[in-house]
């Protein structure tokens, strides 16, 4: 186990602080994709099912009231399915800008060895090149992971939407 946290700290050396804000981001990003998760699947199907019911309990369904009801409900369910969406997208687009500063503070690292120490010592140059590409891969890869799971759960939460409209029909089909 202390092996693996002297890897974890040793690559986090060598990719400068800017990865500990990736990791960070990161870590916000996922803890919202898995309360959605959880929120569609173990959540949600209480709240429509309540809303199913209410829906059905009422006396009358083709009366323009009616009609604004189901809409209210709908729009609150929907709403309650995009809650935190934006959060997610806005963590995703942080990723890559992220490992963009990790580029720059370590291209000035490289700029700052060269202006002391020449071209000639590439072992002290390494250094910035690291601090260069690792933030930058790291942040690539996080706004990936995020990307791929945030297009999903938007999908996720308009299909369940349609479900829930499907589901509070009005009497004989009319919408």
């Amino acid at each position: 186990m202390s092996q693996i946290i002297l890897d974890v700290q040793t690559f986090l050396d060598t990719g400068g602080p800017v990865l500990l804000a990736i990791g960070g981001v990161l870590v916000m990003m996922w803890t919202l994709m898995l309360e959605r998760f959880y929120y569609f699947f173990f959540v949600f199907p209480g709240i429509a099912e309540k809303a199913q019911r209410e829906w059905n309990a009422r006396s009358e369904h083709r009366s323009w009231a009616a009609h604004q009801v189901r809409r209210l409900k709908i729009s609150e369910l929907r709403m309650e399915l995009e809650s935190g969406l934006p959060y997610i997208k806005v963590l995703v687009a942080l990723c890559p800008l992220f490992g963009l500063l990790g580029t720059v503070t370590g291209m000035i690292e490289v700029f700052d060895v060269l202006s002391i120490a020449g071209s000639g010592n590439a072992r002290a140059m390494a250094g910035g090149v690291s601090k260069a590409t690792i933030p930058t891969m790291a942040g690539m890869v996080a706004a990936l992971s995020g990307l791929l799971l945030s297009v999903r759960l938007e999908k996720h939460a308009a299909d369940e939407g349609e479900r829930v409209a499907d589901r509070l029909e009005i009497e004989h089909g009319e919408s």
